[in-house]
């Protein structure tokens, strides 16, 4: 029976469950429950590989206008029943058939009266009981409700068909102020447990980041259902490892890279990431629980099973920067269910999944601990472990440095003389310190695991410079900190940096400010804090007095005035507290933005290779193979070998002993040998593909697809999604 929709597409009469499924469908984010990324399907193989033809191109019809231009698409979409959804660089909501790439029906979020609000979603969850299906996606701080069949609201779910993020983050009797005057979003979406939605959520980096709680919504009604909370109360696990009533001045400890469900054992697990603010933990000694960690909760009811801390007390913010993955291996001769989970310094932590036992040893090494910024504590020692070795760069020295030309060495060679440099774990500095670590590693888009039990990780190998200042000096101009600069240093430095000053390069996580006047109208940046643009969020939360105080500092057009008697800083700032308690928190202390350091070219600023693709057998620990991912072309026709480029988005494993991945800066989509690495079949895609790819089967067809609207590093916007198929 066929259930017929909007221009004649076809809803498929359900197929029969087959365990994780036969690979027809893609119905989860990572492929399925286990967050795996593998595909039993083989119809596409090594030998007929390099027959790969584009199928089809969805073209969502967005990122074409400069003065419409939305994120660039993270989105893996997934695909049930013939059926692929997803979301447009500007948010909305699709169904496509999945083997035509005709368009059934878009839910665009912005109804009237609503502002618009961008950020990265990088998918969406299914559900279904008989005739109920229904989308789960999140913009902004709202979680909606979409039914699958005909792209309206599900009226019966939470308030016509929305939840606000903010619920069961604490009230204002509790933590002293209201949580719904700060910003909340979902980047990765949420997973599905029986009639449950787990979600986590992404939050501040500074002294205004709510807590980050795991929290579980009833799929049918929205109804909150439990909470963990990632920040303890008095009372709770964990609360012993915060300074007292730490809960109410800090947040952060949030799930913002996506989580997994083992459903036979009812278990979900995750990984949080560092509490706020970034980088100074001096109102937070201790080894801050449960940020930092892999944690297995009751996907029934939100109980803690086991965690483990990957870092104590963070001051890189070190977050864990994707889901975990959940494997079978062998270990001491017997097969054991295990999770693995890698991070941005990269290592990889493997473990029980019944009990939390590593599976390889872990050893508690000492690490600096001076000299530290006055306040701050550093924890003595960091777990490391054993097995596997890291996957990217730990230790930066001389030899490191670039030669890719005299003058590109030099250039470094200088910064690395001027500059503290070492263990990564040195404390942040005054003097300013170079670092591995705090962009990937591995990075949001995930890893790919066989059933032989094979890990397949994209990394990067990058370097980054941390400078710290004193919160209440005046700003390098000399001139005095205003109102908009102390709202700046609360809100914007832990990204763009004090005085919203970073190493210029269009590779830059966040873009230099300096001058931003220059290039951009009051208007624009009034827009861009009012929606959010990239991994800026939206500043709706900050009243438009402030949001214009903002403006005004960055252009370097604002009025000083004398201090008023209920000013909360010593600075000569015109700033009234609008929350009650210690909330925001202003921490002392404040860094010059992400601000990864490259050569006076743009080029990274150390050796090749710079984005590595790696095969590990869990079983042993030990790597199968290790080659450069990516490259630059310009550099490729000089006759420089293959460097490796940094790289954003995840790979897909098929039981074909293929691997699909792009994520790189030359745009390119690959397909790698399992077995080998080497490259079997590349396409040059429209846009960079900055998201994982999916594999499914239509009519008896497979697919890969994946999003093509990248806008990293510099390049040009696209807006479609685009499937291969054999001829």
């Amino acid at each position: 029976m066929l259930l017929l929709l909007g221009s004649g597409t076809r809803f498929e009469k359900e197929r029969p469950k087959s365990g994780e499924g036969d690979g027809a469908d893609w119905p989860a984010y990572g492929g399925n429950s286990a967050g795996n990324r593998y595909s039993p399907l083989t119809q596409i193989n090594k030998e007929n590989v390099k027959n790969l033809r584009v199928a089809w191109q969805f073209d969502t019809g967005e990122n074409k206008d400069t003065t419409q231009r939305g994120m660039d698409v993270q989105c893996q979409p997934i695909v049930v029943n013939g059926i692929m959804y997803g979301t447009t660089p500007r948010l909305k909501l699709f169904a496509i058939d999945a083997a035509t790439g005709r368009e059934v029906w878009k839910f665009d979020p912005l109804s009237p009266g609503k502002r618009p609000r961008f950020h990265p979603v990088r998918g969406v969850v299914y559900w279904a009981d008989g005739q109920d299906k229904r989308i789960l996606y999140s913009v902004g701080p709202t979680l909606y409700a979409v039914d699958a069949k005909t792209g309206k609201l599900v009226q019966d779910f939470g308030k016509n068909g929305e939840v606000d993020l903010h619920e069961g983050l604490g009230d204002e009797k509790t933590l002293g102020y209201d949580v719904n005057a700060f910003s909340i979003r979902s980047t990765t979406p949420g997973v599905i447990y029986k009639n449950l939605i787990i979600m986590g959520s992404s939050v501040s980096e500074g002294g205004d980041a709510l807590p980050g709680h795991i929290r579980a919504f009833d799929v049918r009604s929205g109804k909150l259902a439990w909470v963990f909370r990632t920040i303890p109360l008095p009372g709770e696990y964990g609360y012993e490892t915060w300074a007292k009533d730490s809960y109410k001045k800090l947040g952060g400890a949030n799930c913002w890279a996506g989580m997994v469900v083992d459903e036979k054992r009812g278990t979900v697990f995750l990984g949080t990431g560092s509490p706020s603010s970034d980088f100074y933990g001096g109102a937070r000694p201790g080894q801050n629980l449960f940020a930092n960690c892999v944690i297995a909760l009751n996907a029934e009811t939100g109980k803690r099973i086991w965690h483990f801390q990957t870092v104590h007390h963070d001051l890189w913010d070190r977050d864990i920067p994707c889901p975990p993955t959940l494997l079978t291996v062998r270990y001491k001769g017997k097969m054991v269910d295990a999770v693995a989970q890698t991070t941005k310094d990269g290592y990889v932590f493997v473990f029980d999944r019944d009990t939390g036992k590593p599976l390889f040893p872990i050893k508690e090494v000492p690490v600096p601990t001076t000299p530290a910024l006055p306040g701050e504590k550093p924890w003595p020692t960091q777990p490391v472990p054993t097995k596997p070795a890291p996957f990217s760069n730990q230790v930066l020295t001389e030899a490191d440095i670039t030669d890719r030309t005299p003058e590109a060495k030099d250039y470094v060679l200088d910064r690395f003389k001027n500059s503290r440099s070492g263990s990564k774990y040195l404390p942040p500095s005054l003097e300013g310190t170079l670092y591995y670590g705090f962009g990937g590693g591995a990075e949001w888009g995930g890893n790919a695991a066989d059933p032989q039990g094979i890990l397949y990780v994209n990394a990067n190998n990058m370097l980054w410079w941390l400078k710290m200042r004193d919160s209440k000096e005046p700003a390098a101009s000399g001139k005095p900190l205003t109102k908009g600069g102390m709202l700046f240093n609360t809100n914007c430095t832990a990204c763009h940096g004090l005085n919203g000053k970073t190493v210029a390069s269009s590779a830059q996580a966040y873009p230099d400010l300096t001058n931003i006047g220059k290039r951009m109208s009051a208007e624009q940046i009034a827009s861009i804090l009012e929606t959010g643009k990239g991994r800026m969020p939206s500043f709706q939360h900050i009243s438009k007095e402030d949001r214009n105080a903002l403006i005004n500092y960055l252009m370097n057009t604002e009025t000083v005035r004398p201090a008023a008697s209920n000013d909360i800083h010593n600075s000569g700032v015109t700033i009234e507290k609008t929350a009650k308690g210690d909330f925001p928190y202003l921490p002392p202390y404040l860094n010059n933005g992400n601000t990864q350091f490259r050569d006076q070219d743009n080029y990274p600023a150390i050796k090749a290779p710079w984005g590595t693709l790696n095969a590990i057998d869990l079983n042993t620990g030990e790597y199968l193979w290790k080659v450069p991912f990516g490259e630059f072309p310009e550099l490729m026709k000089k006759g420089v070998p293959q460097t490796g480029t940094e790289n954003h988005g995840g790979p897909v494993v098929t039981a074909s002993g293929l691997l699909f991945i792009a994520a790189t800066y030359d745009e390119k989509m690959r397909a790698f040998d399992t077995a080998t690495g080497k490259i079997v079949w590349e396409y040059k895609l429209p846009a960079g593909g900055f998201a994982t790819p999916v594999t499914y089967m239509v009519n008896g067809k497979q697919y890969i697809a994946i999003a093509a609207g990248g806008t990293r590093y510099g390049l040009e916007p696209g807006g479609s999604y685009i499937a291969f198929a054999l001829p």
